[in-house]
């Protein structure tokens, strides 16, 4: 079988040929496109029936086929897929005089590049030359010219003091950035983009430094935040329509541009009624920012007020066994009396029996889900060799949960929510973050083991390199004894003991964590859908 080559453009033609073949019974016809292509530098085969271009394309390699749809004995429908049987990646763009709605069904049903109709000029030609060939240059150097354009832009927004909204927004564009450019071959102003990130999370640790604890004090200061989320944007939802049935889904370890990958998966069944970013607490882990999302409390409350529910960072087993129970009693707090149900997803067996039974849960005003797998998935890439292979850097990472997405049962349940015209909301607890600076710290053997923060008595570290908060009080946190202090990691930091140091520093550089401040795990998805 052959394979295509990647394909580099016209003016680069001294290192490599683009070679084309035309089908076409009238093939003498074409010769002023033949000549107009030839002089752009492409190298033109030509065959007049479609049994000799099966045999062209099994003994030669071409970068794409011409094929003419209406030839005596094979039609170009019935060469189409014999040419993709040998291979099934090379482009091949229709041509027919015909503009019969089968026939374009047809052509497009068996994986075509393009489509033309008769007569067609050359710079249509070229234009679908350059579409299918060049297609992925063009779009690198348009995203890497756009970026240059507005990388002086960014710069000076760093230089200002911004607000937690404005916080937002930069945030978004930076996500915006960032996938633009991640099929870019401009490695240096790829390193240019990294850099400039890094900048900006530096930036952005700074103003958390600065502004958390304020926000706790004076909560008119404050963003929406995982203690307020249910109260500020999920309730008014529910009063909107009181015979609506909504559905919530918090996505573990949800990150913007994670949520920005698969939004295009939902468009099909659902517009975009709100999209916007709120403020995880600190920490940001799911013991922490999950429970306060569910209780509507911060998780010194939540000691104070569920004393048989709230874990301590000591205590034995899941830290995050009761958000049922949380979830009721702030329902019940807001004021709302209505039947709903609770679901957590751990598994794809789990996911699928959701999604066939899910007709019980159009019974129900509220129906909220919490989907475990992207925070598995990071978990998996620390412990995982093949894991570490197939989600490397960032947009590989996206790309798997994009995987994940479309093939997972999920995205059933969500078709189905669009079948039953419901709201939906997605959201998460949390985000995380690529780490790859280790930083000391000291703890006895009962301080936390998460690499992001640290929570524990006489724990020694450089606190120009930390948030610290020396009194737990201050970020409504427990206090396990009179101490006790946390910890957070900045940016791409994470903490390392003295002892067996390298190791832990080889094993753990590169992984996603949270617990932590940086925008991946701070600033998160919280969005509000209506079905088509």
């Amino acid at each position: 079988m052959i394979y295509r080559n990647e394909v580099l453009l016209p003016k680069q033609l001294c290192m490599t040929i683009v070679k084309i073949l035309w089908v076409d019974d009238e093939v003498d016809l074409l010769r002023p496109h033949i000549l107009f292509l030839e002089q752009k530098g492409y190298t033109i085969h030509t065959v007049n029936n479609g049994r000799d271009a099966i045999d062209q394309v099994r003994q030669n390699f071409f970068d794409i086929v011409f094929l003419d749809e209406n030839m005596p004995g094979l039609s170009g429908l019935q060469v189409l897929p014999e040419l993709k049987n040998i291979d099934p990646t090379l482009p091949v763009v229709m041509i027919t005089k015909s503009e019969e709605e089968h026939i374009m069904e047809d052509a497009i049903g068996s994986k075509i590049a393009d489509y033309l109709i008769k007569p067609v000029n050359p710079n249509q030609i070229l234009l679908t030359i350059k579409k299918n060939l060049d297609e992925k240059r063009l779009v690198s150097e348009k995203a890497t010219s756009g970026y240059r354009q507005e990388f002086r832009d960014i710069a000076m927004r760093l230089g200002d003091r911004m607000d937690p909204e404005e916080w937002a927004d930069f945030y978004k564009k930076l996500v915006y950035w960032s996938m633009e450019l991640q099929g870019s071959d401009d490695e240096g102003m790829s390193d240019i983009f990294r850099t400039q990130r890094m900048e900006a999370n530096e930036q952005f640790s700074r103003f958390i430094r600065s502004s958390y604890l304020g926000w706790l004090k004076n909560s008119s200061l404050a963003p929406v935040m995982s203690h307020t989320l249910v109260k500020q944007r999920v309730a008014p939802v529910l009063k909107e329509n009181p015979t609506e049935t909504v559905f919530m889904v918090v996505i573990d370890n949800l990150r913007w541009d994670q949520w920005r990958t698969i939004m295009p998966r939902l468009k099909d069944y659902f517009r975009v009624d709100q999209e916007e970013i709120f403020y995880s607490i600190l920490p940001t882990a799911t013991h922490y920012a999950r429970n306060a999302l569910f209780s509507g409390l911060m998780p010194s409350e939540m000691e104070r007020v569920f004393p048989q529910l709230w874990k301590s960072e000591e205590d034995e087993g899941g830290k995050n066994l009761h958000e049922e129970e949380f979830l009721a009693a702030q329902l019940k707090r807001l004021g709302f009396d209505l039947k709903w149900s609770y679901n957590k997803i751990t598994n794809i067996a789990a996911g699928k029996k959701l999604a066939d039974s899910f007709s019980n849960l159009m019974n129900n005003r509220l129906n909220v889900i919490v989907y475990n797998f992207v925070d598995m998935l990071s978990h998996a890439r620390t412990e995982m060799e093949v894991i570490k292979e197939l989600a490397d850097d960032e947009p590989a990472y996206r790309s798997i949960t994009q995987s994940w997405f479309d093939h997972s049962p999920l995205l059933d349940i969500l078709k189905q929510v669009a079948e039953k015209k419901c709201r939906l909301v997605i959201t998460t607890d949390h985000g995380t973050v690529r780490v790859e600076n280790p930083v000391k710290v000291v703890g006895d053997k009962n301080t936390n083991t998460n690499l992001r923060y640290k929570a524990g008595k006489n724990l020694s570290y450089n606190p120009k390199e930390v948030f610290e908060i020396r009194n737990p009080s201050d970020g409504f946190l427990p206090k396990s004894n009179v101490s006790t202090s946390y910890i957070f990691a900045m940016n791409n930091d994470f903490f390392v003991y003295p002892n067996n140091y390298n190791h832990f520093v080889n094993y753990y550089q590169n992984t996603f964590q949270h617990g932590g401040i940086s925008m991946e795990e701070v600033l998160i998805p919280f969005v509000l859908l209506s079905p088509k």
